[in-house]
């Protein structure tokens, strides 16, 4: 559901980005302030994880569409709403610039869309009263599956409303939300299943660390090794390996505009802040479209089709998924450290 420039206009977009921008600053309070040190490291971990993860695009069977795993929700619950914002905005940042994976003008809209919806309305108001302070495995599924669900269906409008108000594109509103909804939906509920596999995973092997961030009771010491072990090895295996699996079939949103317009992009103004955005891109996407460029004319090399090993595919996982790692630790080690304390696993 990542948005291209195509469909914003200067004004939306600039505006979202502020807001998006506020909300940045806000969470920066908030974990510099309020957020136990053992969770920075697991931002960054749990950040590269949720990048190999988006990498994965699973089909949705009888649409000819597919989705992949928004992961908010996830971070929600393993590291409190602020983190969690914060982590997910680095994961956008990075696909945007190095990947060009979702438009730099429409890079407010997304990191609002995928960000403050499941962060601040679906987690808060659905998952932690669902679950409630001691979660059990049921609680957490129902839960899980809700605010994913109502998450992303909020994302999806959110996109709609943006593309209406910037008035660039001629999608027509009613033909386009009803396009959009129906197919988040069906996302919706594959991700919330694999919120709910990976979150009992955690709470199974280390339960204080998901009654942290719903119970306002401390929660004494406990180790975050393993499960940062973990999920480091997963975003690894699923980055490096599983990525080369994900479905050919468009996303949901890139279904949606075709199914009504008949093309599943639109083509980007070719002017002002549109033609400086889109050069940009240009020169810092090094792996665009997670894989190689071509020396000569930066066309994306392909694998050859008789081979299931995409090399180029692998080396986006890992370096995106490092990046992300490095540049989400970074944010919160900062944080800490202005704020005068020392973080400890």
């Amino acid at each position: 559901m990542h948005m291209a420039d195509a469909l914003i206009s200067p004004a939306v977009g600039g505006t979202v980005w502020a807001a998006s921008a506020g909300l940045i600053a806000y969470c920066s309070k908030k974990v510099r302030d309020d957020v136990d040190d053992r969770i920075i490291p697991l931002m960054g971990v749990a950040g590269a994880f949720i990048f190999a993860a988006q990498m994965i695009n699973f089909t949705i069977p009888g649409t000819g569409s597919s989705g992949h795993l928004g992961g908010a929700m996830i971070l929600s619950v393993l590291l409190g709403p602020y983190a969690a914002f914060l982590t997910m905005a680095s994961v956008l940042t990075v696909q945007a610039l190095f990947f060009a994976d979702g438009g730099l003008l429409a890079l407010g809209c997304n990191i609002f869309n995928l960000g403050f919806f499941p962060c601040f309305i679906a987690y808060p108001f659905i998952y932690k009263k669902i679950a409630g302070e001691k979660p059990s495995q049921n609680r957490i599924l129902i839960g899980t599956l809700a605010a994913s669900i109502l998450g992303l269906q909020m994302g999806a409008f959110g996109v709609v409303l943006e593309t209406l108000f910037s008035g660039i594109s001629e999608l027509p509103f009613g033909t386009f939300v009803l396009m959009m909804q129906p197919i988040h939906l069906a996302i919706g509920i594959v991700e919330g299943m694999v919120t709910a596999a990976v979150i009992s995973f955690v709470w199974k092997s280390r339960p204080e660390l998901i009654q942290k961030t719903t119970s306002p009771a401390p929660s004494g010491n406990f180790s975050l090794k393993y499960v940062l072990t973990a999920l480091l090895a997963a975003a690894v295996i699923t980055g490096g390996i599983l990525s080369w699996f994900a479905s050919s079939h468009p996303d949901g949103l890139e279904w949606a505009v075709f199914h009504t317009t008949g093309s599943e992009e639109l083509e980007t103004p070719g002017h002002g802040v549109y033609s400086l955005l889109t050069k940009i891109q240009g020169k810092t996407a090094f792996l665009p479209d997670y894989n190689f460029k071509t020396s000569k004319n930066s066309d994306i090399k392909k694998p050859e089709p008789a081979s299931i090993i995409d090399s180029g595919t692998s080396v986006s996982g890992l370096v995106g998924g490092a990046l992300v790692l490095v540049l989400a630790a970074f944010i919160g080690f900062a944080l800490k450290k202005r704020s005068g304390t020392r973080s400890h696993l």
